[in-house]
């Protein structure tokens, strides 16, 4: 059943976040440019914030309910403390096209993913990339992104899951989807090799996944050891 319904939104919702420490709290992000702060409470948004560009993803802290991180088609990933809205705490800019997904490994460590072909580790008290990560391709669909405490995960437009150690920027591992006779059969379909990865999930702490693809197939791994 339905417990509440929100409609402040004039465009698409890309996205949600419940926070952790305070799970009446929730936050959205949409096409609008306008980022909203809910509480379960109450039936209209406790908070707006007006942004210049569409809004792609949100993320509360893990550890707070007083800062969230917003991925943006500006290209940058906006750290914002909600007592004090007026100016982000801080522009996080490396990037090159919209962040399509900002996740936290922990309380101080952000990972963003963006249609760069880029995944990106950030210090949230820095305004620095503390590494950059390349070997996927990703340059017109959210093709999801998850993380842990020491891996970041995201899918390809190659239809291949990547698997990337946060310490290193080149991929520690990766999985094609479908088999060559499949991608064969496609080509000759007028597919054009066409599926990527379109959703990627860690089991909270262990080497299993979930990985699912355009196609609609989708498929459990595990991180070999």
């Amino acid at each position: 059943q339905s417990v509440m319904e929100y409609e402040e939104h004039e465009k698409r919702a890309w996205s949600v976040d419940f926070s952790r420490t305070e799970p009446s709290m929730l936050v959205s992000g949409s096409d609008d440019c306008k980022v909203k702060v809910w509480c379960m409470k109450e039936e209209a948004s406790v908070m707006n914030i007006e942004m210049k560009a569409n809004i792609c993803c949100v993320k509360y802290n893990p550890e707070s309910s007083k800062f969230i991180a917003v991925g943006s088609a500006d290209h940058h990933i906006h750290y914002y403390d909600l007592r004090n809205t007026c100016h982000p705490v801080h522009v996080l800019g490396g990037h090159t096209k919209a962040v399509s997904y900002v996740k936290f490994l922990s309380s101080n460590e952000l990972a963003s993913a963006s249609t760069d072909s880029t995944l990106m580790l950030w210090d949230v008290n820095n305004i620095s990339p503390v590494r950059t990560y390349r070997g996927h391709t990703n340059e017109k669909n959210f093709v999801g992104l998850t993380v842990n405490k020491e891996f970041l995960a995201c899918g390809s437009e190659t239809n291949e899951v990547y698997v990337y150690h946060k310490a290193i920027p080149k991929p520690a591992t990766w999985h094609k989807f479908g088999s060559p006779d499949a991608d064969e059969a496609e080509e000759e379909a007028g597919g054009g090799g066409s599926y990527f990865i379109s959703a990627v999930c860690w089991k909270s702490e262990s080497p299993t996944m979930l990985a699912a693809n355009s196609r609609g197939t989708i498929k459990v791994l595990v991180l070999a050891s």
